[in-house]
């Protein structure tokens, strides 16, 4: 069975292309190296014993796109990750992100028609519920308008994929992720964005092995326990292994409809303050944060009802928030040789 992930030198998409190997699916990896590395594919061998083939170029671009699943026209199904992700950025540069994002997601479709590929896994997001009246947030909550353009491009590709359904032969389980930080175990892969992190947890762990001289916490005026916004944080090992179960649920025929929806996060809100306080605890390193005004796009709080997915695919997140902070340091020192 051969699978297609796009985006799989990325954070996430790395980590589900070991699990992919390791449950016997052959994976081939399309990504630009935007915000990832070549030499990642180096770290997947060596967990999974395993070389996966990657592919660099861009899916924006709609003859290579086309030119590649031509090529491989024995793909069984295709889990897209590829994306800008960054809130803050995408307030700052719309279009590049409505460019990046929405594009490259309609020439996987229209490649996926017309070489009789069924099978969607989309990578989607807790932001397409923006602000929630309601907590936690399960699968019935209203989509509202999103908080950002990143937000917005992913409901958008959510429409654009139910529409898409209407008119071809597919099936597409959309994974509405919530946080994702942390490592995996043997600490050859994680989250290494290029240039300064956009997210927490990275810039926790770069803050304490002191490539960045301070972390700014955004808000401490938020309706919320102690002011700072508060996030369902899931260990990406968790997350990754979700997709395979996704992945076999429509290669097996199981889904009960051509579209599914799914959250994935562990039901439990955190603070930013509280991140912090874990990560210190676990390192034993005292960080240096200042808190400095709201950022422009992110919501107050939002954690995730995770019952739908636990019930029906079989699948739970299992790891705690210390031990996600535990596995995301380990990384980071291994990686800046520090271990």
């Amino acid at each position: 069975m051969k699978i297609l992930v796009t985006g799989g030198t990325g954070y996430i998409g790395s980590h589900t292309v070991v699990e992919l190997q390791q449950q016997g699916f052959e994976v081939v990896i399309v990504d630009n190296l935007s915000n990832s590395q070549a030499s990642v594919v180096d770290a997947i061998e060596k967990i999974s014993g395993v070389r996966p083939l990657l592919e660099v170029f861009d899916l924006v671009d709609k003859e290579k796109t086309a030119d590649f699943f031509h090529q491989h026209n024995d793909i069984k199904g295709v889990i897209h990750f590829a994306a800008f992700k960054a809130v803050g950025e995408s307030v700052a540069k719309p279009l590049l992100y409505y460019r990046n994002n929405l594009v490259s997601l309609m020439n996987i479709l229209e490649s996926m028609g017309e070489n009789k590929v069924e099978n969607l896994v989309f990578s989607s997001s807790c932001t397409v519920y923006g602000q929630p009246d309601e907590l936690p947030v399960s699968e019935k909550a209203p989509i509202k308008k999103a908080e950002s353009p990143y937000g917005n491009t992913k409901q958008i590709s959510e429409e654009v994929i139910q529409d898409t359904l209407k008119s071809l032969p597919l099936k597409a389980i959309a994974l509405r992720y919530f946080n994702p930080i942390g490592a995996h175990e043997s600490a050859l892969i994680g989250e290494l964005p290029l240039g300064v992190p956009n997210n927490l947890v990275p810039f926790i762990t770069q803050t304490a092995i002191g490539i960045r001289q301070q972390l700014n916490v955004f808000g401490d005026d938020y309706n919320t326990p102690d002011g700072t916004a508060v996030r369902d944080y899931i260990h990406v090992v968790d997350l990754a292994q979700a997709h395979v179960v996704a992945v076999k649920r429509m290669i097996e025929n199981r889904m009960k409809h051509n579209f599914e929806i799914f959250n994935l996060g562990t039901g439990n809100g955190f603070s930013v303050l509280e991140v912090i306080k874990s990560f210190e605890k676990v390192s034993g390193e005292k960080l240096n944060y200042k808190i400095v005004g709201r950022r422009a796009g992110d919501v107050e709080q939002v954690w995730a009802d995770p019952s739908w997915s636990n019930e029906e695919l079989g699948w739970k997140a299992k790891k705690s928030l210390d031990e996600m902070n535990a596995s995301a340091w380990k990384w980071e020192k291994a990686y800046r040789g520090k271990e």
